[in-house]
């Protein structure tokens, strides 16, 4: 399997290769030449796996060339031998139709760690391979940043440096990255800065040669396609629990960069039946827009209760457009170079009604957040985050058929996000005992103004060079 660029122009990689790359050098996106596809036959035979051989099954397609598929195995017995739940991403029913899909089980509480703690893995395993040192630099807006630092902190060839906006994380996102103290984690709070900011920045630093001549400049953020890869494989998990090959379901995706929604669109490509790819949005809705009516056009971000969806520019998107163009790069890369510039998008007509052919989106605003997150607490038992409400909400509303199964995926604790959850519910959640201590350690963390020239200046006083 060898991997090409959205925008045509960057050398095809093979699975290592674009791991340790992270974006392509011509500022586009890696996705596989061919979407690999599993028969009817093929997906019935994976029915009853655990969790970590499934996913060895899963991907083996995508690592072909760079991973024996029993060198991929011990990775991920490895990977999800961490998470609270033997069964890794388990499935709670709602009611008649709605099920949660709880991926909140891995070390920092949230669907991050699912696809992190194996490319922290892969990481070191490409790396061992040769004298190289990797620069990881990364935004997040809430979760990306403790699920990538807990699967890289201590390890050996690697220095992560991550951004978040300051002040627009919640209190346990920020103590979940500052308190790991490891020598090769750099937390970065950035001043009068949004996520969008952020990802700018480290979106700038692939295309700076002065930085990518020193350094070997690497990706946690969804933009890295091993990241993608990974979270195909609870789509898979789910959809064999309900009745997949012999039976649809569709998913409800709570979506800010549009990786996690990406990744079920990939699961479908391979064969998954799937009835509907329902893309949730918050009042930050620039997706609900360009699905609904192909208007990909920049807004202001506005914070709300669901930090990690307040994203006005979702890069994984790309990806998508490149797929429903034709697969034709350099037209995209005309497309995207608009887009960059104007900061608005029309769709075209193709884009559109590829899009609509399994796509559907919805949009929550905080009321109905709140009004979804108290709906499972008193009808289901259940504490709900603010982003999962926002999917809920989706998946109540979307019109489904009654014999579809809608799985909503439940993308982090509700403690992480312990005030949102009290006031519409009146419960307060506790954090898991494996991190109850959180609020009694130790931060470090630096504050930067939010410019690419800070930044910059403080990574290369900070990387290891790259060999």
């Amino acid at each position: 399997m060898d991997y090409i660029s959205t925008r045509g122009r960057a050398p095809a990689l093979d699975f290592e290769g674009a791991t340790l790359a992270g974006l392509a050098s011509d500022g586009g996106l890696y996705v596989p030449r061919t979407w690999p596809r599993f028969s009817a036959e093929e997906i019935a035979a994976m029915a009853g796996l655990p969790y970590a051989q499934l996913a060895a099954r899963v991907m083996a397609p995508f690592v072909a060339g760079s991973l024996t598929e029993e060198r991929l195995l011990e990775l991920t017995t490895e990977a999800y031998g961490r998470f609270a739940h033997d069964a890794v991403t388990p499935l709670v029913q709602l009611d008649g139709q709605q099920w949660l899909l709880e991926l909140f089980h891995g070390p920092t509480l949230a669907f991050k760690d699912v696809a992190l703690q194996l490319l922290g893995l892969l990481f070191e395993e490409f790396l061992g391979r040769s004298e190289r040192n990797l620069t990881i630099v990364g935004a997040t807006s809430g979760d990306t940043g403790s699920a990538a630092i807990d699967a890289v902190a201590g390890r050996a060839k690697v220095d992560i440096f991550m951004l978040h906006p300051r002040g627009r994380v919640s209190d346990v996102q920020r103590r979940q990255m500052t308190t790991v103290l490891a020598p090769n984690v750099h937390n970065l709070a950035l001043e009068h800065a949004s996520f969008d900011d952020a990802q700018a920045i480290v979106k700038r630093m692939f295309n700076d040669q002065a930085m990518t001549g020193r350094f070997a400049i690497g990706a946690v953020n969804s933009i890295n396609w091993a990241r993608l890869m990974a979270q195909v494989v609870y789509y898979f998990a789910a959809g064999l629990q309900l009745g997949a090959p012999h039976r649809k379901v569709a998913f409800s995706v709570p979506t800010g960069n549009f990786g996690d929604v990406f990744a079920g669109y990939v699961a479908a490509q391979m064969g998954l039946p799937i009835e509907r790819l329902i893309v949730a949005t918050n009042v930050n809705d620039i997706l609900h827009r360009a699905l609904a009516q192909g208007d990909y056009s920049q807004g202001t971000v506005t914070p709300t209760a669901a930090p990690s969806m307040d994203i006005q520019v979702s890069s994984n998107f790309e990806r998508l457009l490149f797929d429903l163009n034709g697969r034709d790069g350099l037209a995209l890369a005309e497309q995207m170079a608009g887009f960059e510039a104007t900061r608005a998008m029309q769709l075209t007509n193709a884009q559109r009604e590829g899009a609509a052919a399994l796509f559907a989106s919805a949009r929550a605003d905080a009321d109905e957040m709140a009004s979804t997150i108290r709906w499972a607490w008193e009808h289901c038992g259940e504490l709900i985050d603010p982003h999962t409400a926002c999917g809920l909400f989706a998946a109540r509303t979307a019109g489904i058929a009654a014999e579809v199964p809608v799985v909503t995926l439940a993308t982090a604790h509700p403690a992480k996000f312990p005030e949102a959850v009290e006031r519409a519910t009146g419960q307060r959640p506790s954090l898991p005992a494996r991190v109850g201590d959180l609020f009694e350690r130790e931060e470090k963390y630096v504050t930067l103004g939010g410019t690419y020239e800070a930044v910059a200046a403080f990574v290369a006083e900070h990387a290891s060079p790259k060999v």
